[in-house]
């Protein structure tokens, strides 16, 4: 599936790639306002997510909540994997870059032990202003964590007067390089359940 050249302006996401959705490219989209393009909300329920080879491209968020956004719910299980968020151009977004893994929309959640499993994630060439200080946040689970996950090229400024944006992560692993703010908080051994998964 492919969403190509579109604008959009919303009180909630621009896009969502919700469960079972496999191969789509979406490419040219201006969003705002609105809540950015979200792969999610996945997991609501224990609900068993399905999603891979979800790639965003030359992509415009303009006055949004946020930007590249990968929701998950805890107690779900399954896979988003293979993502990419590229070429990317933020205007006085609130979080550009995003991976929430605690996403509930309601007053209070439980805290659950299992998780969707974010994997292979790509933030790449994303670069504007910040309504914020916190431009890159990448909470994973404390149980499941979030691997390989690369964040590159990416320049981000904080419109915080006197404030530069920085990074924050929970239980995240991958690699950054060339980055503006540094994202220094991701871990660079992989977690031993992701080797057990992989033998």
């Amino acid at each position: 599936m492919e969403i190509l050249n579109s604008n959009i302006g919303t009180g909630d996401d621009c896009i969502a790639i919700n469960n079972y959705s496999p191969y789509i490219n979406i490419t040219g989209v201006t969003c705002g306002p609105g809540h950015g393009i979200s792969v999610g909300s996945l997991g609501i329920n224990g609900e068993e997510a399905k999603v891979e080879e979800i790639h965003v491209k030359n992509c415009s968020f303009i006055g949004t909540d946020n930007g590249a956004r990968i929701k998950t719910w805890q107690g779900g299980k399954g896979y988003a994997r293979k993502i990419s968020f590229e070429e990317i151009e933020v205007t006085n977004s609130s979080n550009p870059i995003i991976i929430d893994q605690y996403y509930c929309p309601h007053s209070v959640c439980n805290n659950q032990t299992s998780a969707v499993t974010i994997s292979d994630a790509t933030f790449r060439d994303i670069r504007g202003t910040v309504r914020r200080e916190n431009a890159i946040n990448l909470p994973c689970s404390e149980k499941v964590a979030c691997t390989n996950i690369l964040v590159e090229d990416v320049n981000l400024n904080s419109l915080v007067p006197d404030k530069k944006a920085y990074s924050s992560c929970t239980n995240a692993y991958g690699r950054s390089s060339r980055s503006t703010p540094p994202v220094e908080c991701l871990l660079k051994q992989q977690p031993k359940s992701f080797f057990f998964w992989h033998w």
